[in-house]
Order: structure tokens, then C-alpha cells, then sequence
């Protein structure tokens, strides 16, 4: 099955159901004997296969908002749901379903693990799912390949572009045929050409059927979106033109 199918085939993703559904969501912390408001009140939903970007200042609240799409952290109050499940009360074991199987991550540094090539770096991803090492070996190669590195599976980051490790850490979010891929500033380490290969990247996997949403700081990112949020003090706006 490729990752198109997967994502396709994928419950909870019927057409004019959204995959996220936002409301009321609340975020405080409490941090040196005060209360911080990240997240306030925010009404929101994302369809599947929206190309979703998430603009705003630092301090804004931007990085509270995607743990908690990305099931890393939990509401305050309020409701968020992902496909048939709230995330605001799901069991420990759900959410790290969720997180293993359904939602992708992407980050600006990479994280690859510098002594692993770069097929065990993919393969990683798949340590929570219960594969067989035929199945593993064909999705890691899959994965590889549709990020255009079938021939670089066997070097090690520091063998790599900056581009390429982006690839790379791509691979190993895709590798898993996640409904949603979360990416946090994918292209701020990257120059001008390389941004815009990444973005192309992201542009082909959405048009497949994964939804993308990603923070950025980046004017020119964030044009390539089919659809602009701007988070502020706690809040989303709909900046889309």
C-alpha cells in the first residue's frame, strides 16, 4: 500500500469531516507563581488535505498549539478532537497510539541520531508499530524514495546536505503513512534553493492526501499554504487571502 493509499484509506477522514476540531481550546501554565496563558479560547478545524500554516510572534503561543495537535500535550480546558477521538480525554496508551501511528512530525534541526545512516534513522519511527523486518525494510525504502534519496539510505547525516537530512527527517515522519504531518519551522536552517525544494516536497505529500501544518516565521512559507493562521496572545486568526 503506498502512502497516498494509506492516508486515503485512513478512518475518520471522510470528506467535509474535519481531521481536527478546535473548541474553546484553553492552555495555562503555571510558572513562577503566576498563571500563563498560551493558548486561549481558540474555535478552529482543519479538513483533510488542508495545507495549513501558523504564523505569529515568538512567545505567541505557537509551539503550545501544535503538542497539542500533535497529542504531546494536553487542554486546560476546552475540546479538541482528532478524527473519532478528544484528545483532551483520551487514555495515556490512545494518545501514544495516535502519536506512533497517525501524526507525523518534522522539526527545523532535524533531530537525526548522528551514529544511525540514514535508513536507520527512518527505521526508527517504525519501533513502536509491531512490523515484521520485511515490512519494515520495504517502508523505509518507500519512505526513502519518495524524499529522493533511494540511493542514500546508507550515509550517515554528517554525509548529507542540510536539504537532504530535511529529507531525511522527512522519510521518517512519512514512513509511518501518518493522516497529518506536523512540522515546527521545517525550512529555517535552509537556504533560499533549498527552502524551496522542502516546500515542494511538502506541497506534493499534501496534494496526496496528508495533511500539513506547519509553524513558520516565513513570509514566503507561508504563501505556498492553501490556507494562513496568524496565533497572537493566545488566538487564532484566519489571515487567508
Amino acid at each position: 500500500m503506498s502512502i497516498a493509499e494509506a492516508v486515503h484509506s485512513a478512518e475518520g477522514t471522510e470528506p467535509g469531516v474535519p481531521l481536527y476540531q478546535a473548541e474553546g481550546l484553553t492552555r495555562t501554565y503555571a510558572q513562577k507563581g503566576r498563571t500563563v496563558t498560551a493558548v486561549t479560547g481558540v474555535d478552529l478545524a482543519i479538513m483533510p488535505g488542508e495545507f495549513v500554516t501558523i504564523q505569529g510572534p515568538t512567545g505567541g503561543g505557537k509551539s503550545t498549539l501544535l503538542q497539542l495537535l500533535g497529542a504531546l500535550d494536553r487542554p486546560s480546558s476546552g475540546s479538541l478532537r482528532f478524527g473519532g477521538a478528544e484528545l483532551a480525554r483520551a487514555s495515556a496508551r490512545e494518545l501514544n497510539r495516535i502519536r506512533a501511528e497517525e501524526i507525523g512530525f518534522v522539526f527545523q534541526g532535524f533531530n537525526l541520531i548522528p551514529t544511525l545512516t540514514a535508513s536507520e534513522n527512518v527505521n526508527m519511527a517504525l519501533e513502536p508499530l509491531s512490523l515484521g523486518r520485511a515490512e519494515r525494510e520495504s517502508r523505509v525504502a518507500a519512505a526513502l524514495a519518495h524524499v529522493g534519496l533511494d540511493d542514500r539510505g546508507s550515509h550517515l547525516p554528517t554525509e548529507l546536505s542540510g536539504g537532504q537530512q530535511q529529507r531525511v527527517a522527512i522519510a521518517r515522519a512519512i514512513v509511518k503513512r501518518p493522516r497529518v504531518l506536523l512540522a515546527d519551522e521545517p525550512t529555517g536552517n535552509l537556504d533560499e534553493s533549498m527552502r524551496d525544494e522542502i516546500l515542494t516536497l511538502l506541497e506534493n505529500l499534501c496534494a496526496e492526501g496528508i495533511t500539513m501544518i506547519v509553524v513558520t516565521h516565513d513570509s514566503a512559507v507561508a504563501r505556498r499554504a492553501t490556507r494562513r493562521l496568524r496565533l497572537a496572545n493566545g488566538r487564532v486568526q484566519d489571515i487567508t487571502r
